[in-house]
Order: structure tokens, then C-alpha cells, then sequence
């Protein structure tokens, strides 16, 4: 089986991406901010004699993105994508309803049911 290139490739599964291919990315990603933190510097050293708010500005970048990089490259792997709960929740269970009122004693100290005919 060979690999066709420029064919698209359809993600069908919930998993992570591997291992090898998350820190290709963070590696990547911090290569291009210290490219960035070094162009800035060096636009700092050549800018300054010239247009020192400009130089100012780059420099400041120089010295922030080191700090934005590491925390990028260490944010930690991608989350987990949703993958549909396999959770089923129990059955709703109807609550129960209220005793009927007590009605009057019998002459044998057994209460009888009230009649659903009589109205107070």
C-alpha cells in the first residue's frame, strides 16, 4: 500500500494526537517565536540610533517573547476532543403522591377510606 500524496485524511476517531506529533508542534511553535525575538532584537540594534520609539518597542518584544514561548511550548497536550458520554442516567422514578386525607374512625377504631363523592 503506498501513501498517496496531497490525498485528504479524515480524522474518525476521538484520540489525541501522538506523541511524536504534539511536541513536533510545540518544538515548531517555539522555533518560530525565538525567530520572531530575534528579528525584533536585532531590529532593536539596528533601529536605535535612528528610530529609538521603534527600537523600544522591539526591544521590549525581545525580551517578553523568551517568556511567552516557554509558557506556550509547556502548555501541556491538546484536551481530550468530547467524545460522547457513555453514561446512561438511571430512570426517572415519578414521585409519590400524597396519603388521602384520614376520614373517621369506624366503631372498630379502623379508619375508612373518605368518600370521594362527599365535598366538605
Amino acid at each position: 500500500m503506498r501513501k498517496q500524496s496531497g490525498a485528504e485524511v479524515f480524522r474518525i476517531t476521538g484520540a489525541r494526537q501522538s506523541l511524536a506529533d504534539d511536541v513536533r508542534g510545540r518544538q515548531r511553535r517555539y522555533v518560530i517565536s525565538m525567530s520572531v525575538r530575534t528579528v525584533s532584537v536585532v531590529l532593536a540594534a539596528v533601529l536605535w540610533n535612528i528610530e529609538k520609539p521603534v527600537a523600544i518597542v522591539a526591544l521590549a518584544l525581545g525580551a517578553l517573547l523568551p517568556y511567552v514561548a516557554v509558557v506556550i511550548a509547556n502548555a501541556g497536550r491538546e484536551n481530550t476532543p468530547s467524545l460522547p458520554s457513555t453514561f446512561v442516567p438511571p430512570p426517572a422514578r415519578p414521585a409519590l403522591e400524597a396519603a388521602p386525607p384520614a376520614g373517621p374512625a369506624d366503631s372498630d377504631g379502623v379508619r375508612s377510606a373518605p368518600d370521594p363523592h362527599e365535598h366538605s
